[in-house]
């Protein structure tokens, strides 16, 4: 039983790796906390859900479709919402994003309502037993996805041309511009790549526990989000790192602790790494200037 919890727990681990990975994507790049990225989850799962359930697409219609579309919103949340923002005060950029979050929440209910929909899991891969535990496709291709996804995202970043755009841009936004590289894209195309990771994130989260409402990425982009900050935000190793251990504990504790307590054990997770190493585990201390 304990291979079983443990390989569920990476498995949610792996989602919230591939959520926080947005998160931490836009902030090393742009210096911005977008808190309604767990809101384009929901946007992926609705329009996944929307392909294959009401229009009867294909599996692989609805993935790139839900991709497509969320790519699309993170471009548009990014050039209407953050990008008059950019000089803002960090209270102000805090403001607008649950200010989004409640509008593609509020949205969500004015088209499906306020009742959670079946999803029909997207993917097709049978039950596989190891040893004596049972271990369902979804949690196979969740782990699978991820880590390919991850090591895709690495060599991007260090091997092409737009990805080392994005590491000017991080290291300093005034200089990369002084040296051609077009700032307004390269923030564009992180908000882009990360919502893209959502829509994946809530296709497999979907798939997992099949079911979908107008709050469903509400949870798990804060759950994200603390992954994020212990794993040391900025760093794509540490988001994988922190969603996996944070997926880890979360199941083991509905396991072994209390399901109640669950989530509370992981808000302590976060006030411990805030107290104890405010940077995380992969993270650089920043030093502002002035």
């Amino acid at each position: 039983m304990f291979i079983s919890y443990l390989l569920s727990g990476v498995s949610l681990g792996a989602i919230y790796a591939l959520i926080a990975l947005g998160y931490t994507m836009v902030y090393g790049i742009a210096k911005m906390l977008n808190f309604a990225h767990g809101d384009v989850i929901m946007v992926g799962g609705y329009v996944a859900f929307t392909l294959s359930v009401t229009l009867g697409g294909s599996a692989w219609v609805a993935i790139i479709g839900s991709i497509v579309f969320c790519t699309l919103v993170g471009i548009v949340i990014e050039k209407v919402a953050y990008k008059p923002l950019r000089s803002a005060s960090k209270l102000a950029v805090l403001i607008t994003a649950i200010g989004v979050s409640y509008f593609l929440q509020n949205l969500a209910l004015l088209i499906f309502g306020s009742n959670s929909r079946n999803f029909q899991s997207l993917v097709s891969i049978p039950v596989i037993s190891i040893g004596q535990a049972t271990v369902p496709g979804e949690t196979i291709v969740t782990i699978g996805v991820s880590i390919l996804i991850v090591i895709g995202l690495m060599l991007f970043i260090n091997k092409s041309k737009s990805g080392a755009a994005m590491l000017a841009v991080s290291e300093d936004r005034g200089a990369a511009e002084l040296m051609g590289i077009n700032v307004n894209k390269t923030i564009s195309l992180t908000f882009a790549i990360g919502s893209g990771l959502a829509a994946i994130a809530g296709i497999l989260m979907c798939s997992q526990y099949p079911m979908i409402g107008p709050y469903t990425g509400q949870m798990p982009g804060i759950k994200a989000f603390i992954a994020a900050v212990f794993g040391g935000i900025g760093s794509i190793p540490g988001a994988m790192i922190g969603g996996v251990v944070i997926g880890i504990i979360e199941n083991l504790s509905k396991a072994y602790i209390s399901s109640q307590l669950s989530d509370a054990i992981t808000f302590v997770i976060l006030i411990l790494t805030l107290v104890i190493k405010p940077t995380g585990l992969f993270g650089k201390k920043l030093k502002e200037k002035v």
